[in-house]
């Protein structure tokens, strides 16, 4: 079987880069180690910037983004008691669409068959051969083996997947840094704490609240990176969800039924090797943004749109230089996702004992609050920074 381009992972940033291809008349096959159901259900993060949005109305998968997503202009921040809105729509223009992650790729799959596009689940690929021509992948699918040609690879298969494990060592230029916290995340039967979600700094750490709907809340704990979920009660979550979250201005957060919980630890992480021949580096595979902030599926769907440009430009007129310039065309954007996220983090978060640490974070929190400079900085960043190139459908 062969085909221009094979992407490997179906996330966003792999069915983003599937639909543009296809626009531009650009073959591809997109290959996913799990089935459909697990990745159309799987929780992940629920936070759109602008453009993400915009360009999901381009590709024409936008109706259920239009119709269930709820536009947000900002966030809420609480800390000693009091509650702030930070609207950036009203200093900056644009706005956050909070969509869950699955939700997203519920739509892309979707479109992605209705069009006939290649797209395999329980697709393990075990193998990936590059030269200087084009790559082999070989997949065991479902059991049986498959054998790939291909012109590129498209390595959207997460920070654990196969694809940049492919690159050598000697070649890779990795950053990487560790937290000494995670997120203990839940999904509840409960009306949102705010209209839009809100940041609680606390001494005790920080607390997150958002929404999924008028009557499904996500919240989040700071909790060690080494917890283990099964020493957090429902009523001690709720207990420490209330602690940290009391306010004088607002009621006491509601209670309800937790359907879902995980703990994720927090990371930051930058493979500034992006591509390695024929073979490309996006999302996951790539970079790791800690949740504050939610980056991580924005990044991905930069990449994929930085990606369908420059492979649109070789198919259609030869042209390399897009493709040759992949990763220095990326890094930007993604160092700065890295920056906002790491200041949001490292400000909301207690991440040291030391009672300064309190002090200098609460003047940091006040200064996002007194000063709209300040708040439009951080707003520019929060809805969205342009993505580096426009993906070049002119159909």
């Amino acid at each position: 079987m062969h085909t221009q381009v094979a992407i490997i992972g179906a996330g966003p940033a792999g069915l983003t880069l599937s639909r543009m291809l296809h626009l531009q008349g650009v073959s591809s096959i997109v290959l996913e180690n799990r089935d459909r159901e697990y990745i159309e259900t799987r929780t992940r993060a629920g936070v759109l910037e602008q453009p993400t949005v915009a360009l999901m109305h381009e590709l024409g998968v936008g109706d259920r983004l239009s119709t269930e997503g709820m536009s947000h202009n900002g966030f809420y921040l609480r800390f000693d008691r009091a509650t702030h809105h930070l609207d950036f729509h009203r200093l900056g223009g644009g706005h956050a669409t909070v969509y869950a992650q699955q939700e997203l790729v519920k739509d892309l799959v979707a479109n992605r068959l209705s069009t006939g596009g290649s797209l395999l689940f329980d697709a393990e690929v075990t193998a990936i051969e590059t030269t200087a021509d084009g790559a082999r992948i070989l997949v065991d699918h479902a059991g049986t083996p498959l054998e790939i040609t291909a012109d590129f690879v498209a390595g959207c298969d997460g920070f654990h997947g196969v694809s940049r494990a492919h690159i050598p060592a000697g070649r890779l230029r990795e950053h990487s840094r560790t937290y000494p916290v995670a997120w203990l995340g839940i999904l509840a039967r409960t009306a949102p704490t705010t209209p839009e979600g809100m940041y609680c700094a606390h001494e005790n750490g920080l607390s997150v609240h958002s929404m999924r709907g008028p009557r499904i809340t996500r919240q989040y704990l700071q909790v060690p990176a080494d917890t283990d979920l099964d020493d957090w009660s429902d009523e001690r979550i709720w207990d420490e969800l209330a602690l940290r979250s009391a306010s004088d201005d607002h009621p006491e957060l509601e209670r309800g039924e937790i359907f879902d919980r995980s703990v994720a630890p927090l990371r930051s992480y930058v493979c500034e090797t992006m591509q390695d021949g024929r073979l490309f580096l996006l999302g996951d595979a790539a970079h790791i943004v800690p949740p504050t902030g939610a980056k991580g599926l924005n990044l991905a769907v930069s990449d994929a749109s930085t990606l369908s440009h420059a492979l649109g430009a070789y198919f259609a007129a030869g042209d390399r230089s897009f493709l040759d310039a992949y990763s220095e065309t990326c890094l930007p954007r993604i160092w700065k996702a890295q920056q906002f996220s790491w200041t949001l983090t490292t400000t909301l978060h207690a991440l040291s004992d030391d009672p300064m640490d309190w002090q200098l974070r609460r003047a940091r929190l006040g200064r996002w609050v007194e000063s709209e400079a300040e708040q439009a900085a951080l707003g520019e960043v929060y809805l969205g920074l342009p993505f580096p190139t426009r993906w070049n459908f002119t159909g």
